[in-house]
């Protein structure tokens, strides 16, 4: 078994406290992704399990109507954008591209979370059943 030098001991000591390690974004994609999990199973199950859900607009229709659902359907579609936008930042991190690209890239996954995310949200508490 190898030893762990001190310089490398170090080094693993102040990499683990630095806020740039990115011990906080793995640590959030792990709980949005277990929350996707169950939100997953939830909706799955029924929607696909339960034969009087319905699958038509009227019965979307009455869903969508109850506070309880908007809100679920709100939470799913947050962190479901949230995981996938957090997912693909973490990705073009590892590139170790210049700041100034860096910076772009990560203000254009920014912009473009809020603008769908706004309008997901928009859609979700303007819907009207009574108009087809």
């Amino acid at each position: 078994m190898e030893q762990v030098t001190t310089e490398s001991a170090d080094y693993l000591r102040t990499y683990s406290r630095s806020r740039r390690s990115g011990a906080s974004s793995w640590m959030w994609q792990r709980i949005t992704g277990l929350a996707l999990v169950i939100l997953t199973v939830g909706h799955y199950v029924l929607m696909h399990y339960n034969p009087v859900s319905g699958h038509d607009y009227d019965a979307t229709g009455e869903r969508l109507a109850m506070p309880i659902f908007k809100g679920l359907y709100l939470a799913f579609i947050s962190i479901g954008m949230y995981h996938g936008l957090q997912g693909v930042y973490n990705v073009i991190r590892d590139f170790k591209l210049r700041p100034w690209l860096h910076l772009t890239i990560w203000g254009t996954i920014l912009i473009a979370g809020i603008v769908f995310l706004g309008i997901r949200w928009n859609t979700m508490l303007t819907f009207d059943p009574q108009k087809p």
